[in-house]
């Protein structure tokens, strides 16, 4: 209970400091703390570079890590803003299920979603975390950081249907694959009937940032059409001011 209440206090702190700067006699004034608990919680929140305390008059100000972090939030809220764009610019155009997913330990994680009309009962994908072995983005994610790769190998690759590769080996040569060919695949490997292909989203240097994958039932997207798809969806994407 001490521990959540001193984040209370920190965070009432910071609060505070948004008005202005504050000494510490003012600051334990509103918290209605001691002057000592005040200090500790102040010298706690500046060894992070949250707060600046200043050398002549002794007030406290906040500090310049907020940016960092502020800029965090703006880029996500951006990532965010731009992946919804581009899922409904490549659902209409594709008549597909549209989604954007970024990496998570071994798992794509969708972001952003535009639903097609070719699945009669489309799943809700949004904020999903997919197996990275048995599906196009996961495939796109893990090919593309060597460090997701080599833990998704060591580990137990489980089965979702028949056609979900299961052998490390198999997988690595996938992955390989996926990078010389600039796209990726699933073929029935996560859910029966249902297929779907993805390809990176690269930032202007070059980085893998996320992934863009359209979802269908077999007929509707089926294996002969993949690569053809997936030049169309690299073009679709080519047209935002993010990604490459």
């Amino acid at each position: 209970m001490m521990g959540i209440q001193s984040v209370d206090r920190a965070v009432e702190i910071m609060e505070a400091l948004t008005q202005g700067p504050s000494t510490v006699g003012a600051i334990a004034e509103r918290l209605e703390v001691h002057k000592s608990t005040a200090s500790r919680i102040l010298s706690s929140l500046a060894d992070h570079g949250l707060v600046e305390k200043s050398s002549s008059s002794g007030a406290y100000s906040l500090g310049f890590a907020l940016v960092r972090f502020a800029s965090a939030v703006t880029r996500r809220m951006d990532l965010s803003d731009t992946a919804q764009k581009l899922c409904d610019e490549v659902s209409a155009a594709l008549k597909l299920t549209a989604n954007v997913a970024i990496l998570d330990e071994v798992f794509a994680v969708n972001v952003s979603q535009a639903v097609g009309g070719g699945l009669l009962a489309p799943r809700h994908y949004v904020g999903l975390r997919t197996p990275g072995h048995a599906t196009s983005s996961g495939k796109v994610l893990l090919a593309h950081d060597e460090a997701a790769a080599e833990a998704a190998l060591s580990d137990v690759l489980e089965p979702h249907t028949e056609r979900t590769i299961t052998d490390p080996e198999a997988l690595r040569a996938e992955l390989e694959a996926v990078r010389a060919q600039g796209w990726a695949a699933s073929n029935e490997e996560w859910e029966q009937h249902i297929t779907a292909v993805a390809v990176p989203l690269r930032l202007h240097d070059g980085r893998v940032e996320a992934t863009l994958t359209v979802t269908g039932p077999t007929h509707s997207l089926p294996p002969e059409s993949f690569a053809e798809v997936a030049q169309r969806m690299l073009a679709l994407a080519a047209v935002t001011h993010r990604w490459t």
